[in-house]
C-alpha cells in the first residue's frame, strides 16, 4: 500500500471512532495527506526510506509539535502553537513517521486518569463508562481502536503502563537513559519517553526509531530481532509485590499466566524484592520535579491549574536540600538491592496496575481490597516503584475481567536490558495467542 492509503485509511478510521472516545484531540488531517504524498514520490524515486515509512502517528499533547496546537492538557497552554518540535518528534518524523494529531493526557500528564478541562474526558474502548488510564491514555485509546498504529508516550509514574494495561495495548518504560532527547532537564530522573504500540514487535519497531538509530530498508525484520531461546531463564514471580494491595481480579488474571512463561521454557519462581522506601523516594523526587518544571506557570496561574499539579508544586517548593538529600540516597541503596535480587533473577513479572478499569466519573482510586489509597497516585505504587529504579518496564495485555476489562502483566527487566523485555513480551504474546480487540 502507499502511504497515501494508509493515511486514508486511518483517517476513515479517526472519523468513525473518535467522536465516542475522545482520544485523539487535534487532528492534522491535510498536512498528513501531503506528508504522505512527499512519502509515496520519495519511494517513487528509489530513495531511501526510514524505518518508520508512511505510519501515521498521533503525539501526546505533551510533546511540542511545530505549527500544531500543544495545550499539555491546562487551560494555560490552550491556544498554545509551538514553534519547534521536540526532540522526539523530529525524530520519529526523520524516521519516516507521518504526523496525524495529537492524543489526551491529563493537564500536565499528572494523574493516571486522562482528563482535562481543555478536551474532557477520555474513554475506555472496552466500557465506555471506564478510564482509559492515564496520561498516556489518549494514545491507549487510539492504538486500542486502530486510529494509529504506533504511538509516543511519556512515564514518570506508569503513564505507559497504565493505560497501556487499562487497554489492551503494549507500552514499553525504557531504561532511564536509553532514550535520549535534548531538550530533557538534567535533573529529569524519573520522566522517560517511550513507545506504545498493539503488539510487542511493533513496539520495538517505535523504539528503535525513538533511539534514534539510522534505520533504512535492508535491516533485519524486527520480528527476527526479538525471537530469542527462553530456555533456562529465570523469572521472579510476585502477585503481592511486597504487601501492595491488589484487586483480586488483577492478581488472578496475572497469576493464571505463569504457565505461558513455563511454556516457552522460563524457570519461574515466587519472589520479592525488597522496595523498602520506594513510595517516600518516588514521591519526594516527583514533588521536585514538578517544582522545577512547573513552578512558574503554576505560581503565575494557581487558579487556572488543578489542584493536584498544584500540590506537587507546592510540596515541591517546601523541600529541603537535607529532605532530596535523603532520597537520593534512599534511591541509590534501593537500586543496591534490586541489582541483587536481578543477580539471582533475569526478569521480573507482576500486575502492571493494582485495579482494572474503573468508573471515569472517579478522578482516582480510594480503596483497593479494603485498604484505603493515602493519595491520588498511591493506587498506582505496582508501576511507580519499578520508575523509581530506573529499570526497563513493558506492560503486556494478559486477560478480560469477567467484566470484560482489560488487565496487563508487567515484565520488569535489568537496567539497559530494553530489548532484553522486548524479546520476552513477544514470546510471551506468541504463547498467550491474540488478544480481544475492543467491540468498537
Amino acid at each position: 500500500m502507499s502511504a497515501s492509503d494508509v493515511v486514508r485509511a486511518h483517517l476513515e478510521r479517526i472519523d468513525a471512532i473518535n467522536p465516542r472516545v475522545n482520544a485523539i484531540v487535534t487532528l492534522t488531517e491535510d498536512r498528513a495527506l501531503e506528508e504522505a504524498r512527499l512519502a509515496d514520490e520519495r519511494v517513487a524515486r528509489g530513495e531511501p526510506i526510514g524505518l518508520l515509512h508512511g505510519l501515521p502517528i498521533a503525539h501526546k499533547d505533551l510533546q511540542a509539535t511545530a505549527g500544531v496546537r500543544t495545550t499539555f492538557g491546562s487551560p494555560v497552554f490552550s491556544d498554545h502553537m509551538p514553534d519547534a518540535d521536540s526532540v522526539i518528534v523530529a525524530r520519529l518524523k526523520q524516521a519516516g513517521a507521518i504526523t496525524i494529531g495529537k492524543t489526551n493526557t491529563p493537564e500536565f500528564g499528572a494523574g493516571s486518569q486522562t482528563f482535562n478541562p481543555v478536551f474532557g474526558a477520555t474513554l475506555n474502548p472496552y466500557d465506555l463508562t471506564k478510564t482509559c488510564g492515564g496520561s498516556s491514555g489518549g494514545a491507549a485509546v487510539a492504538l486500542a481502536c486502530g486510529m494509529v498504529p504506533i504511538a509516543d508516550g511519556t512515564d514518570m509514574g506508569g503513564s505507559l503502563r497504565n493505560p497501556a494495561a487499562f487497554c489492551g495495548v503494549v507500552g514499553m518504560r525504557p531504561s532511564l537513559g536509553t532514550i535520549t532527547a535534548s531538550d530533557a532537564a538534567p535533573w529529569a530522573t524519573l520522566s522517560v519517553d517511550g513507545p506504545m504500540a498493539r503488539t510487542a514487535a511493533d513496539t520495538a519497531l517505535l523504539f528503535a526509531a525513538m533511539t534514534g538509530r539510522a534505520f533504512h530498508d535492508g535491516d533485519r525484520p524486527i520480528e527476527d530481532v526479538l525471537t530469542r531461546d527462553f530456555g533456562g531463564t529465570r523469572i521472579a514471580w510476585s502477585i503481592d509485590f511486597g504487601g501492595v494491595p491488589f484487586d483480586t481480579r488483577v492478581r488472578s488474571l496475572v497469576d493464571a499466566q505463569r504457565e505461558a512463561f513455563q511454556f516457552i521454557g522460563c524457570a519461574v519462581a515466587n519472589a520479592d524484592a525488597d522496595w523498602s522506601g520506594a513510595d517516600e523516594i518516588f514521591k519526594t523526587l516527583r514533588a521536585r520535579a514538578f517544582a522545577a518544571k512547573h513552578g512558574e506557570v503554576v505560581n503565575a496561574n494557581r487558579t487556572r491549574i488543578k489542584e493536584a499539579v498544584v500540590a506537587e508544586v507546592e510540596r515541591g517548593e517546601r523541600l529541603t536540600a537535607a529532605e532530596i538529600e535523603a532520597a537520593e540516597r534512599g534511591r541509590a541503596a534501593l537500586r543496591e538491592r534490586l541489582a541483587g535480587f536481578m543477580e539471582v533473577y533475569d526478569f521480573l513479572v507482576l500486575p502492571t496496575t493494582q485495579v482494572p478499569p474503573f468508573d471515569v466519573e472517579h478522578p482516582y482510586v480510594t480503596e483497593i481490597d479494603g485498604v484505603p489509597m493515602a493519595s491520588y497516585i498511591d493506587w498506582m505504587k505496582s508501576c511507580y516503584y519499578v520508575s523509581t529504579v530506573g529499570h526497563p518496564a513493558a506492560s503486556v495485555p494478559c486477560g478480560l475481567t469477567a467484566e470484560g476489562l482489560p488487565v496487563g502483566l508487567q515484565i520488569v527487566g535489568r537496567p539497559g536490558a530494553d530489548w532484553a523485555v522486548l524479546q520476552l513480551a513477544h514470546a510471551y504474546e506468541l504463547a498467550r495467542g491474540p488478544f480481544p480487540p475492543p467491540t468498537l
